[in-house]
């Protein structure tokens, strides 16, 4: 007796700074999964927002999407259907597309990282087409993704969030020097500018005095319209990974040691320079805190699938401080995600495994929910 295997979409790329992480994470993940049990499918999303499939498209964007003309473009149908993926060709005529292939796809798992992918517009989307997918849903995608929506959630729950001031970029360009007194009047440097929406480090900066935060605020202005500034602790890194839907489970915890200012970008994912202690040094009751506190912040906006947990522990105080939350961690082959569980006994094909389990399981729960309302006469 055989079992059809699943047909799994793999949706990775996209309109964000941290496209060429998606890229190297989905590479890690068809390194990994169990080929005798999936179909996969790839899904890419170039720079400019154009959506291919092929088996070769992965291998395409890395080259840097010169080429992107020979694969056949696609489309999720924003409606359930069986045959939700659509091959189509490029050349519209009369207003019509030229249908190549539909594709039938049981889940799909994005690895899209950053705005367009993890902050719930791609979920939103996958709900709509009534497709199972990997990951938290709009609500926990959008909230775990904004950083200072995430500090808010988090003080209202009680959790303790690093001392932020945060602004809009309009406000910033008509206020600049207003802006800037209220950060130094409030926050003592060294402090971090971030951009609200994005992850993986992108457009971050260190201020140790005016004129570098001043830099700083333009950069991140680059990349969002929405700034934070948080003062810098002294602390250490700790991170670790979650797992589930209604009753999450956590990984051990472990500790980044960057060589430079900040785990920035390239340490993260280019030049293998950081530090990955796992088991981080910590005592046990440090080490139950972080968990506990991680599933609360997982629990506060409605995580599903998965998630990291950043943390810092204070080496002036001790106390532990809730950073960020990542809703598409990174699954490259340094990522600490993967690591983490595989240090908690799970290994890397397991884990996908899991993953589409409880996208599938959260499907169910969805449609479980009534969906129309009579009014009795």
């Amino acid at each position: 007796m055989t079992t059809e295997k699943m047909r799994i979409g793999i949706l990775f790329g996209g309109r964000s700074g941290e496209h060429e992480v998606s890229l190297r994470s989905t590479r890690s993940v068809l390194e990994a999964i169990d080929y005798d049990k999936y179909i996969v499918s790839l899904i890419g999303i170039t720079k400019n927002g154009k959506w291919i499939t092929g088996a070769k498209c992965l291998d395409e964007l890395e080259r840097g999407g010169e080429s992107v003309n020979l694969f056949s473009n696609c489309l999720i149908l924003p409606y359930s259907s069986k045959n939700s993926l659509v091959h189509f060709d490029g050349n519209v005529n009369n207003n019509n597309l030229d249908i190549i292939d539909f594709e039938n796809l049981d889940v799909i798992f994005p690895i899209l990282h950053g705005t367009n992918g993890e902050d719930g517009s791609i979920q939103g989307l996958l709900e709509i087409a009534d497709l199972p997918y990997v990951g938290s849903g709009v609500l926990g995608s959008s909230v775990g993704m904004d950083k200072i929506l995430f500090k808010s959630v988090m003080e209202s729950h009680g959790l303790p969030v690093v001392p932020s001031y945060s602004f809009n970029r309009s406000v910033y360009l008509r206020k600049s020097n207003e802006i800037v007194a209220g950060i130094l009047d409030r926050l003592d440097l060294p402090v971090f500018i971030k951009p609200a929406n994005l992850g993986s480090s992108v457009g971050i900066s260190m201020a140790n005095d005016k004129d570098e935060l001043i830099s700083g605020i333009d950069e991140a202005c680059k990349w969002d319209r929405r700034i934070l500034v948080e003062r810098r602790v002294d602390a250490r890194e700790i991170e670790v990974s979650v797992l589930g839907n209604d009753e999450p489970q956590v990984s051990v915890a472990g500790e980044i040691v960057s060589n430079s200012d900040f785990y920035d970008y390239e340490a993260k994912y280019v030049s293998s320079s950081a530090e990955l202690i796992i088991p981080a040094s910590i005592t046990q009751n440090q080490l139950r805190s972080v968990q506990e506190m991680a599933l609360e912040a997982y629990k506060a906006i409605d995580c599903s699938g998965m998630a990291r947990v950043d943390f810092l522990l204070d080496n002036v105080s001790g106390d532990l401080w809730v950073n960020e939350l990542n809703t598409i961690p990174g699954f490259t082959s340094i990522s600490m995600y993967p690591k983490l569980w595989q240090a908690s006994g799970v290994e890397f094909s397991e884990l996908i495994d899991i993953l589409i389990e409880l996208a599938l399981e959260r499907k169910i729960q969805r449609d479980s929910v009534h969906r129309s309302f009579e009014v009795l006469h």
